[in-house]
């Protein structure tokens, strides 16, 4: 198979550039999103890298034919990624009459397949599906449908306390997982709380396992003009402690590191004192699977956890698992940020905010 990476501004354009080097049997074999260019680590341009193969001995071909594929008109990408959408709605129409669904009537079963396809839990599909049902019973206008589903993300949203840092704490700690974006998420949470709101602040960090982790963080630090502390044990963190004692505000960035790792909260509780005057806040990444964002949030659920920060809202596409880990946990949502520039690219959580994050994801 003949492979070659390509990178685009939008995967349109890198599509492009895959069927006119590669030709349009050329498959997608993985994608990502990445950041080049910028300043210090700030203010970079968003990529699109794919890589994508060619299988040469089904490719292979005599010089009439491949001059008549060439002449053969190529679909749009719109058209392509409309097949791919029909394509996902049949499979999820099948699961649907599968799991019973098909008694419900008409609209109700389009909304759920939408729902669905937002990675909504089975059973939470069910049970908007017999509310919804007895709402059409009453009042069958297949127009409210939609109104009724989104009044009732809404409502359970309603129950949950959403909002950032509070100011009467002054220790701000983030934890989580690796590759969440712990330490560019507290980078812009300090960017703001330094010039909007004109605080006094200090970094400390533990995060001494990931290769390059403190340079990035005192990047940041010089820019802000923030002291930055590094500590090892319980005895740096008290030393720091002291040292930021006259401060408004202490941001604590922690290691990441697998999660899976009994080993790794146990350190964190060993070098960070959670006893203290302290606002903790789970990072998790919207981009994660449910299952991946439930355990998460179960191996650090002996820790006091006062808000959820979602990260990567711009490269996911599903809404179902960050709504229903809110749930379960009875935690409303801190922070949401969607890309990579600090301090631009966060957004303080409000019912509001958050409500239309889970309804767009639905709508679209």
């Amino acid at each position: 198979m003949k492979m070659k990476k390509i990178t685009a501004p939008t995967m349109p354009e890198a599509m492009k550039k895959v069927r006119k080097e590669l030709g349009s049997d050329a498959v997608i074999l993985n994608s990502k999103v990445t950041y080049t260019g910028g300043f210090l680590g700030m203010f970079k341009s968003k990529q699109i890298e794919v890589v994508a193969g060619i299988d040469q001995q089904e490719h292979t071909v005599d010089q009439s034919a491949a001059t008549m594929e060439q002449s053969q008109p190529i679909k749009e990408d719109n058209q392509l990624e409309n097949e791919i959408k029909e394509l996902k709605k049949m499979v999820s129409a099948l699961s649907l009459n599968q799991s019973g669904y098909q008694d419900f009537p008409q609209p109700i079963r389009n909304i759920l397949l939408k729902l669905q396809e937002q990675d909504f839990k089975e059973s939470w599909l069910i049970e908007t599906g017999r509310m919804l049902h007895e709402k059409w019973q009453n009042q069958p206008h297949d127009d409210e449908v939609s109104h009724w589903t989104e009044e009732h993300i809404q409502a359970s949203l309603q129950q949950l306390s959403h909002g950032g840092i509070d100011d009467s704490k002054k220790y701000i700690s983030l934890i989580g997982p690796t590759g969440v974006g712990k330490t560019t998420t507290i980078a812009k949470m300090a960017a703001k709380l330094v010039m909007e709101n004109k605080k006094k602040i200090g970094f400390i960090t533990s995060d001494t396992y990931r290769i390059g982790a403190i340079e990035q963080l005192k990047t940041y630090a010089e820019l802000l003009n923030v002291p930055l502390e590094v500590i090892y044990n319980r005895g740096d963190f008290a030393a720091a402690v002291e040292k930021f004692k006259d401060f408004d505000h202490v941001l604590i960035d922690t290691a990441g590191r697998n999660y899976r790792e009994v080993q790794y909260v146990e350190d964190l509780v060993n070098t960070i004192d959670f006893n203290i005057d302290i606002q903790t806040f789970l990072v998790l990444s919207m981009t994660s699977k449910y299952k991946d964002m439930k355990a998460v949030y179960e191996r650090f659920s002996d820790m006091k956890i006062d808000g959820l920060i979602f990260t990567k809202c711009d490269e996911s596409v599903t809404a179902g698992p960050a709504f229903h880990v809110m749930m379960e946990s009875e935690i409303g949502a801190a922070y949401i940020t969607n890309g990579q520039a600090v301090p631009e690219d966060i957004v303080e959580a409000s019912h509001k905010y958050v409500s239309d994050i889970i309804i767009k994801g639905v709508n679209n």
